[in-house]
């Protein structure tokens, strides 16, 4: 009788293992960092093979540290940074280019251009996702249209696409000696490339985009066998498939409509469950799959994606050298008593939810001689509350549905200076559980109910415990002007890229 369920979480700037036992503690766990490529201003990329190794190595200690046997493994997930984009050959494995990062913005050309006929919102219909340089179809097509002799190989499905889930899945399940080349309905719905009703490859639109459907992978249900691993894991079972934001809406046990949760990571993504239908945005959200369990019907999602939070922290640390490292900077911001005035954007790479403003770029507003680095720490962990805000009140007017509290995961939620700032800014109580690593969990959920370890949501929604709850303690008149110059701020930040 299996003990455990296993994930993979190939994040941005990392990649782990995790074991779970039967109640969702972790049993074991290894992370490694990877490398992030900047080849030129609003580039980013990653090296797929790094990723792939990184991988195999994190599998390898965290079996070894826990002193788990893979026989005693039921299943193993994938969960992953969603939109990065990579283009490989079948034959060999090896990536025709660098994976395109989610946060590159080289695609905006191409994205202007889309957009030229039929407006930003020309493909929301059917995808649920404005133009964007965001998502992996415009990211395909650059890769198609600036390497050579790609677009011929893709042609005869000598080379094939995937976001990173089908990458380590396809490695995982054998690369070029069988590997399985699939997607889950997540995934796929952020390529722009899928159609919400249908959960296709919409023809029409691989038309536009110059897209062979030959190098597409085949859209799966998130929780179903897709093969076997091989090689440290040989023979369990790959089963749950789930972008990271909707594995972390998973392992939230946000089942129901109406329930929603907040992940802080290298940016941030709030994701509300809508049910069996999609629902449309009129305020700049996305409608987004969540997850669909083996033959059951998929439930949708509400989404809204901030571009940089956790990465403005790692920002004050690399590039400006303010802090030693990322938790260092509560410490920081807690030696001033409030923002002293100002306010930062991180508009690094555009603003995303609910502006998708691929022209905004980075402003710190109000500056005096008073201000030091305190107060620019402060302001920094205070613009990740704030844009939360301002995607929570595109929802509250999306579904109709007030938020009444906030379930929130991800490496900044042990930062308790930020988590009571945000209870304050919502004006909602703010709850962290006691698993706050519900994205790899979400992923062995999804992969543990595919072969029966789990077999019902109540058993998860069981599994679910509160950490602990911020409440919120400042007046609504101060919470009201504090965002006014939040809004303020923001509008400075338009128009800066010609």
């Amino acid at each position: 009788m299996a003990k455990y369920a296993a994930a993979i979480d190939q994040g941005t700037t990392s990649t782990r293992f995790m074991i779970f036992d039967h109640s969702g503690n972790v049993v074991g766990v290894d992370q490694k960092e990877h490398e992030q490529i900047y080849p030129k201003p609003g580039w980013v990329e990653h090296d797929p093979m790094e990723i792939w190794t990184r991988t195999q190595e994190v599998i390898e200690g965290a079996l070894r540290k826990s002193g788990v046997d893979p026989k005693d493994i039921a299943a193993v997930g994938v969960t992953n940074q969603r939109e990065t984009t990579i283009v490989w050959d079948k034959a060999t494995g090896k990536p025709v280019y660098n994976a395109i990062v989610w946060q590159d913005t080289r695609t905006d050309k191409i994205c202007n251009e889309l957009a030229a006929d039929g407006g930003q919102d020309r493909f929301r219909p059917k995808t649920g996702l404005p133009l964007a340089t965001y998502f992996s179809g415009p990211k395909i097509k650059w890769i198609l249209d600036n390497i050579p002799g790609v677009r011929e190989k893709a042609e005869k499905g000598e080379v094939i696409f995937g976001n990173i889930d089908t990458w380590v899945i396809w490695n995982l399940t054998g690369g070029p000696k069988g590997g399985v080349h699939v997607t889950d309905v997540s995934n796929a719905s952020r390529t722009m490339l899928m159609n919400l009703e249908t959960l296709d490859w919409d023809d029409e639109i691989l038309g536009i985009l110059g897209i062979p459907r030959a190098m597409l992978p085949a859209i799966r249900p998130s929780s179903e066998v897709y093969g076997y691993a091989k090689g440290l894991l040989e023979g369990i079972p790959v089963a749950g498939d789930l972008g990271d934001q909707q594995a972390a809406l998973f392992g939230q046990a946000c089942y129901s409509p109406g329930e929603a949760k907040n992940t802080y990571g290298t940016g941030c993504f709030m994701l509300l469950n809508t049910g069996t239908r999609p629902v449309p945005s009129k305020s700049g959200l996305l409608t987004t799959l969540a997850y669909k369990i083996g033959d059951q019907p998929a439930v949708y999602a509400l989404e809204g994606s901030i571009a940089i939070t956790g990465a403005l922290v790692q920002w004050l640390r690399d590039n400006l050298k303010m802090i030693e490292s990322s938790k260092d900077v509560e410490a920081l911001a807690r030696t001033v008593e409030d923002n002293g005035g100002i306010y930062f954007v991180p508009a690094f790479s555009g603003l995303f939810a609910p502006y998708w403003r691929s022209d905004a770029r980075g402003v710190i507003v109000g500056l005096t001689r008073y201000i030091n680095r305190g107060h620019i720490a402060r302001a920094a962990l205070e613009a990740t509350a704030y844009q939360t805000r301002e995607v929570l009140d595109a929802m509250n007017a999306d579904s109709g549905v007030p938020l009444t509290a906030l379930k929130v995961d991800g490496g900044m939620v042990y930062n308790e200076l930020l988590m009571q700032f945000q209870a304050d800014i919502l004006g909602v109580p703010v709850i962290r559980p006691k698993v706050a690593e519900t994205t790899s969990l979400g992923a062995a959920y999804a992969a543990g109910m595919a072969v029966g370890f789990w077999t019902s949501f109540d058993e998860l929604r069981a599994n679910w415990q509160v950490d602990k709850v911020w409440n919120p303690q400042m007046s609504a008149e101060e919470r009201e002007r504090l965002y006014a110059g939040w809004k303020k701020a923001v509008q400075r930040t338009f128009g800066w890229v010609e």
